[in-house]
This record gives structure tokens, C-alpha cells and sequence, in this order.
């Protein structure tokens, strides 16, 4: 089965994937709300972005869609921006907290 294993990885591989205006990944900030992988090889990303009118959107999906089709069995990604729920940092998890932290620490 492609499904279970694929959507694992292509989890793990979002985690490369750099929102450059903050500087964690996607994953950890809770950007990423559902990946789903038909057994065809088609990967479904619902994602949203920190804001709305993020200058950098269309990069950041341009850098989902490759990260995602690096998984073997990917023929191809639809990434679909939503804007429910709406994303504050709530969603972050706590390797995204820490990150920010240590690096306004920093400054």
C-alpha cells in the first residue's frame, strides 16, 4: 500500500520546506494541515500560510510541491491553500517555539 508510508514521508520531507519570513518549517509552525496520497501516486496537500497576503506564497507552494514530489511513487501534488481554520502561532508546535526563541535570543 503507497498511501500510509508515502504520507509519512512526505510529512518528514515538508520539514525541509523553510517559511523564509520566519525562518522554522512549515511543518512545525502548523502550516500543514492534512496530507493525503491516492494509490495512483497523487498527493493532496492542504496547507495554509501565515497570512493571507504572504508575498512569498507563491514560493513557498512552488517549494512544497518539490519537496513532496522527491517521495517515490509521487507522480504529481495539488497543494490547496485554505484560509479555515485560520492559522495563529498556537499551531505551532514547541520545536518551532524554541527555535524562535533561541534565535530572538540572539539578535
Amino acid at each position: 500500500m503507497l498511501c500510509l508510508n508515502t504520507e509519512d514521508a512526505i510529512w518528514t520531507a515538508l520539514e525541509d520546506v523553510i517559511d523564509p519570513e520566519i525562518g522554522v518549517n512549515i511543518v512545525d509552525l502548523g502550516l500543514v494541515y492534512e496530507v493525503d496520497v491516492d494509490d495512483k501516486g497523487h498527493a493532496d496537500i492542504e496547507m495554509t500560510l501565515t497570512i493571507p497576503e504572504c508575498p512569498l506564497a507563491d514560493d513557498i507552494v512552488k517549494n512544497v510541491k518539490e519537496a513532496a514530489g522527491t517521495i517515490p511513487g509521487i507522480k504529481d501534488v495539488n497543494v490547496a491553500l485554505v484560509w479555515e481554520p485560520k492559522w495563529s502561532p498556537a499551531r505551532m508546535n514547541d520545536r518551532a517555539r524554541d527555535e524562535i526563541r533561541s534565535r530572538n535570543r540572539l539578535v
